[in-house]
């Protein structure tokens, strides 16, 4: 089963000197298709430009993320709606509130937000969500627009019980990362996933961060790719208590019908 990576920052200059070959290690891992997340000024356009060059197999997002949240200016929104006008880009964000770096003063991460909700009132297209430590402010926010935005998906879910039933009673999506395979500050997803209705699952590596501390051998320079991802499906079906081929299957679906993917040939 052909797996899908919502979330792979394939734009990183940590991949400059190989991207071709993560694409192929990644192909021949069973990841046929990816979204390149696009998350700042500089960024989104990188991440269409790689849409575009591998048409059917990248697509990608185009916003900006609560750290880069001071480069949004008037200037900002205009290229962002420019960026929304390519049919390649199937998502706003990534956006959202994250108050536990801090990269970008509140009032600044507030307004790019609000910014960014606008242009998905606009266009229709589903949310691509951040939020870290922003829990309250990240659901009042949400909530101003609620009947005028589609879809949402919060990526990289690392959050409580509370903020995974507040975000599903919503009917939003969630990413799941290779942060469930950390055993230092993921186990308390183990038991979370189980709740996870299979239309409203996702999975993604956020390469080339959050490199699974369970894959064996671990590279030595600990950099994240889209090959890991069934790595990921395989400890998820697990904890689900599912056959690795169904929770596969389900989330390539859920995917297809969430960033509205053209069907294979």
């Amino acid at each position: 089963m052909e797996l899908i990576d919502i979330g792979v920052n394939l734009a990183h200059d940590s991949f400059d000197h190989d991207r071709d070959a993560v694409m192929e290690r990644a192909r021949d891992a069973g990841v046929g298709r990816m979204v390149v997340t696009g998350a700042s000024r500089e960024g989104s356009p990188k991440a269409l430009a790689l849409a575009r060059a591998h048409p059917g197999v990248l697509f990608a997002t185009a916003g900006v993320h609560p750290h880069h949240a001071s480069e949004y200016t008037d200037e900002c929104h205009a290229e962002l709606l420019e960026l929304h006008a390519h049919p390649e880009v199937v998502a706003v964000g990534e956006c959202g509130l994250d108050y536990f770096r801090d990269f970008s003063p509140r009032p600044a991460q507030r307004k790019a937000f609000e910014r960014q909700l606008e242009i998905a009132a606009g266009n229709g297209k589903p949310l691509f969500l951040h939020q870290r430590d922003a829990h309250d402010d990240f659901m009042g926010v949400m909530c101003e627009f609620e009947g005028r935005i589609g879809p949402a998906v919060v990526h990289c879910f690392t959050g409580t019980r509370e903020e995974l039933f507040a975000y599903l009673d919503r009917d939003w999506h969630v990413g799941i990362t290779g942060w469930l395979c950390d055993e230092r500050r993921g186990l308390h997803l183990r038991e979370l996933v189980r709740h996870v209705p299979a239309n409203r699952l996702m999975v993604e590596t956020d390469s080339p961060y959050l490199l699974p501390r369970t894959v064996r051998p671990q590279p030595s320079h600990r950099r994240n790719e889209p090959m890991y991802l069934p790595h990921i499906v395989e400890e998820l079906a697990r904890d689900r208590g599912e056959d690795p081929a169904r929770t596969a299957a389900a989330t390539t679906a859920t995917a297809e019908a969430f960033f509205r993917l053209p069907a294979r040939g």
